[in-house]
Parts: structure tokens; sequence; C-alpha cells
């Protein structure tokens, strides 16, 4: 088994890693990984249901699909996740549990107690701390899990919550958990580059024809050049949202303002705004200038900024209009 370490915590480029990995080697390969604080959604979910995208825009928190299914996840300074692929695709893709169990041994060794539960966690005491996904890609199979070593868990329950708002998704929704961090149950301290040193070296130990590789700067070119035209583009991590219809409703000086919106293929398909607002122009034209755009707050926020708001919503700013709308 190949042994992978890399230092980049982009989360964009660290999966196109593993995409780069599944294709570049013939091999069963292993890796141990860190993101920038980032929301990883699962391939077949909606963004939008799953986050609570104020928060994410305030904070300027990434969001990046995966190519495996699952539920949402977050990452912070605090996490880092590890990568299975296996080229025993007929024997390995029901098995979940397979992959865990070299984390599962290792963190017994600390004396931890760590339990395989339902189709896809590790839990401690009953406590999630580890989320998996896995599937079939490139003839293989991908598997990977988050750790929560020390991660902010205040402020993971407040990017994985729905925002203010009614939404029908036809996506997959995340199964909400209660959460623990592993640093919790340490018998003797450490901080997460020693854990994930240990981890990496326990797991190597204890596999046979292990060999560790290191990514070089020509794996580096092919790497940028996935992640930018796949992970990283607005296509690929909103543009895949499953067919969605979403109310959005506030209150402004100017009166209740509500907006119904149909997103199919991250466009809108058709937009009806009501409310108990004044107007001197029909706001007929504001959701004609809406209409085949992109669900993005650029594209939308381009596609306004010549209107005067004012003529269509009395005492109701830009700002507060795009606010409602995304």
């Amino acid at each position: 088994m190949i042994f992978v370490k890399h230092s980049n915590i982009n989360p964009y480029k660290n999966h196109a890693i593993e995409e780069f990995l599944i294709n570049k080697f013939n091999e069963d390969c292993f890796m141990l990984w860190k993101n920038e604080k980032c929301i990883l959604i699962g391939r077949n979910q909606n963004a939008y249901s799953e986050i609570n995208m104020d928060y994410v825009k305030k904070n300027s928190i990434p969001i990046v699909r995966r190519i495996t299914g699952g539920g949402a996840v977050f990452n912070d300074e605090g996490n880092f996740n590890f990568t299975f692929i296996s080229c025993n695709i007929k024997e390995d893709f029901t098995d979940f549990k397979k992959f865990t169990e070299p984390i599962i041994a290792a963190l017994k060794k600390l004396e931890i107690q760590v339990e395989f539960s339902g189709r896809n966690d590790l839990t401690i005491e009953g406590k999630k701390f580890s989320g998996n996904a896995q599937c079939k890609y490139g003839g293989k199979v991908l598997h990977h899990g988050t750790l929560l070593f020390s991660t902010k868990l205040s402020e993971m329950a407040n990017v994985l919550r729905v925002n203010d708002m009614k939404l029908k998704s036809k996506g997959i929704n995340s199964v909400k958990s209660r959460v623990v961090n592993i640093s919790d149950f340490l018998q003797h301290p450490m901080n997460i580059e020693e854990f994930r040193e240990y981890l990496f070296n326990e797991v190597f130990r204890n596999t046979e024809n292990a060999k560790i590789y290191h990514i070089t700067e020509k794996d580096l070119l092919e790497i940028d050049s996935i992640s930018e035209k796949k992970y990283a583009t607005w296509q690929w991590n909103f543009g895949n949202n499953p067919h969605f219809n979403l109310e959005r409703q506030k209150k402004f000086q100017g009166g209740i303002v509500q907006a119904f919106l149909d997103i199919n293929k991250g466009k809108v398909q058709d937009i009806k705004i009501h409310g108990d607002f004044f107007n001197e122009k029909d706001v007929s034209q504001i959701e004609n200038a809406l209409k085949g755009l992109n669900y993005d707050y650029t594209v939308i926020y381009e596609a306004l900024k010549d209107f005067n708001i004012d003529e269509y919503f009395k005492n109701i700013s830009f700002e507060n209009i795009m606010d409602l709308l995304i």
C-alpha cells in the first residue's frame, strides 16, 4: 500500500489529490490530510438545505462537493481526514467497516473505546467523532472519513443547520448526531499534529508492503488543473444541486417581501415575488431579469445592480433585496 504525504490544506486541491491518486496508481493508497475551515457536502446533496448560508457567506467559508455520497461535514483546524483507495472493487465497496478497522485499532491502543456504529460512523460512548463515505470511481473504491480531534463544535452547530427559509429539496439530507472530540478522551494529551503523526505511523506499521510517497511539484501541476476545472468551480459545487423549491421571506422598513424560487441545475427556472410593499414599477421586470441565471450571489448582483430598486420596493434597499434572494 502507498502511504501519501503532503501538507496541502486547500479543500479543493485535497479532493483533486484523491482523484489524482486514483488515476495515477494501480495500488491501494492511504492518506491523512487536513483542510482549512470549510464544508464538505455529499455528491447527492443540496447545499442550501444543509448549510446556514448567511453564516457561511459572512465568514467566507468554502463549500466543496465530494464525489462520495453521505452527509455534510464541517472541517476546521481541529479536524483531519483519512482516505483509503482500494483496487478490490468487488469485495470492498459494501464494506465500510473494513476501512475503519486500522483507525479503530490505533485509537484502542490509546485506551479509547471506539465502536463502529450504524452504516458509516465511528463513536466514543455513543457519540460520533467520525463520519465515513465512499464511492466507486475509476474502477476503484474511494473511502474517506473525518476525524474530530479538537474541532470547534459550537461553530459546527452554527454552520450545519438550515437557514431561515422554507426549502423543499429532492437531495439527500444529513443525519444529525451528537458529536465529540477525540482529544477529550486521551489518557495522555497530544496536539493534533502529534496525534496525526501517531495515527499515520500506526497504520503504516501494521500494513504489509507499506511505502511512502511524497507529492511532487510535477504532481501538483496536474492536481491544480483538476482542482481548477472541477472542485473549485461553481458548476461542480452548486450547479449540481438537485432540483429544489425555495421560499424566502423577510420584513424590512418598507414591508414584507416574499420570494418563491424554482431552482434546477443551479439555475433560476422561475421566480415569483409577493408582499405588502409599495411599488411604482411592476416587480415582474425583476423576476424576468433573474430567470435562467445561475443561482449565485455575484451573478444575481450583476443582473440587478442597474435597477432602481426603490421604484420596485419602496423604502427597501438593494442590499435588502440581495439578502432576501440569496
